[in-house]
C-alpha cells in the first residue's frame, strides 16, 4: 500500500474494481443503466405522488420524501463509480473525501430512519384506523420527516469530523467511495475511539430502527390476521409486503457492512456488500415499494392518459 507522511496527505487514490479489470465496460453498462432507472423511478415517484391528489396521504408523503433522498444518495456515490470505471480520475483530494462521507451518511441515515417512520405510519393506519387522522396529521408528518432529516446530518457530521481528525498514513482507499471502514483503514493510528464511535451510531440508527420495525410488524401482523375477510387480508398485507422487503434488504445490508467483524473484512465482500446498498437498494423504493403500488399504478396511467388525449 502506498506510504505518506501523516502530516501531508491531502488527496486519496481509489483502487476501485481493479480486481475486475477485464470487466470494466461490462461494469459500467450495468450500473449505468441501473443509475437511469434510479434517477427515473424516483422522479417519477415523486412527480405522480406531487400532482395526484388522492396519493396526498401520510404514506405517499414520506414515499416521496424517502424517493427524493434516495436520488440524492444515489448522487453522491453513483456518478464518480462510474466515471472511474471508464478510466477517469481515481484520486479525491481529503476534502472532496470528506464531503463525499457526509453527504453519503447523511442520506444513508436519514433512510434508515425514515423507513422507521413509515412503519410507525403503517402501525398506525392498521393497529389504530380511527385515530389515524389525529395522529398523523399533516404537522406531525413534516416534523417527523424534518427531524429524520436533521439527524441523519447531525450524526453524520459528528462522524465525519471524528473520522477526519485522525492523521493518515495511507492514500490507497480499497474501495470505490469514501466509506467508513475503507478510510478509517488509513489511519496512523488504531482507531479505537472512532470504532466505538461507529459501533454506537450503528446501534442507533440500524439496531434501534430495526427493533421498532419488528414490533411494529408482529403487532400489525397480528391485527391483519384478525380480519374477517381473506380479501380484506389481503389488501391490508399487500400495502405492508412492499415496505417489508426494502426494510429487511435495507437493514440487512447495512447490518453485514457495520457490523461484520473487522478481522473478517476482504475487500471482494465488501464491495459487493456496498455494491448492493449503494446500487441496487435506491431502486427497490420506485421498483418494489411504489411502481407494484396499484394506487401508485392508477395514478401514473391517469397522467399518461392525459397527456395522450391532449
Amino acid at each position: 500500500m502506498k506510504k505518506a507522511n501523516c502530516t501531508h496527505v491531502r488527496e486519496f487514490v481509489f483502487q476501485g474494481f481493479s480486481n475486475f479489470q477485464e470487466h470494466q465496460v461490462t461494469l459500467f453498462i450495468v450500473f449505468f443503466v441501473l443509475y437511469i432507472l434510479t434517477l427515473t423511478g424516483n422522479v417519477i415517484i415523486v412527480t405522480i405522488i406531487r400532482i395526484d391528489h388522492h396519493l396526498h396521504t401520510p404514506m405517499y408523503f414520506f414515499l416521496s420524501v424517502l424517493s427524493t433522498s434516495e436520488t440524492f444518495y444515489s448522487l453522491v456515490i453513483i456518478p464518480r463509480m462510474l466515471g472511474s470505471l471508464v478510466g477517469l480520475s481515481q484520486t479525491i483530494s481529503l476534502e472532496c473525501c470528506r464531503t463525499q462521507l457526509f453527504f453519503f451518511l447523511g442520506f444513508a441515515i436519514t433512510n434508515c430512519l425514515l423507513l422507521a417512520v413509515m412503519g410507525y405510519d403503517r402501525y398506525v393506519a392498521i393497529c389504530n384506523p380511527l385515530r389515524y387522522s389525529i395522529i398523523m396529521n399533516w404537522r406531525v408528518c413534516i416534523i417527523l420527516a424534518s427531524s429524520v432529516g436533521a439527524t441523519g446530518f447531525l450524526l453524520s457530521l459528528i462522524q465525519a469530523v471524528a473520522i477526519f481528525r485522525l492523521p493518515f498514513c495511507n492514500t490507497l482507499i480499497e474501495h470505490f467511495f469514501c466509506d467508513v471502514r475503507p478510510i478509517l483503514d488509513l489511519a496512523c493510528t488504531v482507531p479505537v475511539i472512532n470504532d466505538i464511535l461507529t459501533l454506537a451510531l450503528s446501534l442507533m440508527v440500524i439496531t434501534a430502527p430495526a427493533t421498532f420495525l419488528f414490533v411494529s410488524y408482529v403487532l400489525i401482523i397480528s391485527t391483519i390476521l384478525k380480519i374477517a375477510s381473506a380479501e380484506g387480508r389481503r389488501k391490508t398485507f399487500a400495502t405492508c409486503a412492499s415496505h417489508l422487503t426494502v426494510v429487511i434488504i435495507h437493514y440487512g445490508c447495512a447490518s453485514i457492512a457495520y457490523f461484520k467483524p473487522k478481522s473478517e473484512n476482504t475487500r471482494d465482500q465488501d464491495q459487493l456488500i456496498s455494491v448492493t446498498y449503494t446500487v441496487i437498494t435506491p431502486l427497490l423504493n420506485p421498483v418494489v415499494y411504489s411502481l407494484r403500488n396499484k394506487e401508485v399504478q392508477d395514478a401514473l396511467r391517469k397522467v399518461l392518459g392525459k397527456k395522450s388525449l391532449s
